[in-house]
């Protein structure tokens, strides 16, 4: 058994003295584990950073086998991640979050090219946050969990559309909220790809996606929290507004 992909590395650690246990997610095949062996070398382990683009091609005598993967570098990421505190943050962010959700040997072709594009924004921190917050708008979206965000629920109106609801995840106008308001989310027309997305409102969407992250989609994993990587990039975002 064995097919040759490219992707984004996910994770590695050390396996055995020589070897490691990577995660890669790759267009066609998904997140999918192997063996790398020399993983642990001078050579190869410089390599396997959270972040970079891979060629792999993966073997193994049976396709239920962990299998093994020998790996190319495509480019690596490594300099755009330790160019500032919110680059890093934002990898770990994607990485781990993608780790944590995505159903292991499943292709995602699609949210797997939004990655791409989100990564190769990295160090670019004045337009990736934004494109961050539409990576998680498009995940929610491709693990059955989007966001309706085009009419009112309750009136059925396209006009004033100031929240979301919690329950269902459609938007709702203020009308329509009436005295709910309170408990429902925040929709900043940045959510709906409308004006000229400050910081502010990119924190308020995120506030949303990540309710839906961690109330809808993680309980449907097991009810496993989210990653605190995830957190630690809200942090680092909020910082500087």
């Amino acid at each position: 058994m064995d097919w040759r992909d490219h992707g984004i590395l996910l994770t590695a650690r050390r396996h055995g003295e020589t070897a490691a246990i990577i995660e890669v997610f790759t267009e066609t095949h998904g997140r999918h584990a192997g063996v790398v062996r020399g993983g642990a070398s001078r050579k190869i382990a410089p390599i396997l950073q959270p972040g970079a683009q891979l060629d792999v091609l993966w073997r193994a005598r049976l396709q239920e086998h962990i299998g093994t993967f020998q790996v190319e570098p495509l480019r690596s990421r490594a300099a755009a991640a330790f160019s500032g505190r919110l680059a890093l943050s934002g990898l770990n962010a994607v990485v781990a979050l993608l780790s944590f959700c995505l159903p292991e040997r499943e292709p995602h072709p699609g949210i797997y090219r939004q990655t791409e594009q989100l990564m190769d924004l990295l160090g670019q921190d004045e337009i990736w946050p934004l494109a961050y917050l539409r990576w998680e708008l498009a995940l929610l979206e491709e693990l059955g969990f989007g966001l309706d965000l085009t009419r009112c629920a309750v009136t059925g109106t396209t006009e004033g559309l100031a929240y979301v609801s919690p329950k269902t995840g459609r938007a709702v106008s203020a009308e329509g909220a009436g005295d709910w308001a309170d408990r429902l989310l925040p929709l900043p027309p940045v959510l709906r790809g409308q004006g000229a997305a400050p910081d502010d409102e990119i924190a308020a969407g995120l506030r949303t996606t990540g309710y839906f992250l961690a109330h809808r989609m993680a309980p449907s994993l097991g009810h496993t929290p989210l990653p605190e990587a995830r957190a630690r990039f809200i942090d680092q975002f909020t910082r500087r507004l």
